[in-house]
């Protein structure tokens, strides 16, 4: 983890890229104490691939809904 001071940090920001380049986690101190932990972004996931892999994933009903309303409906009547 690579350590800042508050005016290092202030400094470094028109470059942000050369700051941050070797350190996963960056922790910015002010007068020996912590106040910010700068901390690298995640790429974010796809939930799935496509939506062909979705549908695929997605189980099979074994009874068909029209089924399912009639019975329903009945209960009610």
């Amino acid at each position: 983890m690579k350590t800042l001071t508050i005016r290092e940090a202030r400094e470094g920001l028109s470059h942000p890229d050369q700051m941050f380049a070797d350190a996963d986690e960056v922790l910015v101190v002010k007068h020996g104490e912590p106040v910010a932990r700068i901390l690298p972004v995640e790429p974010r996931k796809k939930a799935f691939g496509s939506l062909r892999q979705f549908l695929e994933s997605q189980p099979m009903q074994a009874v068909p809904s029209e089924d399912l309303l009639a019975e329903e409906r009945e209960d009610r009547a």
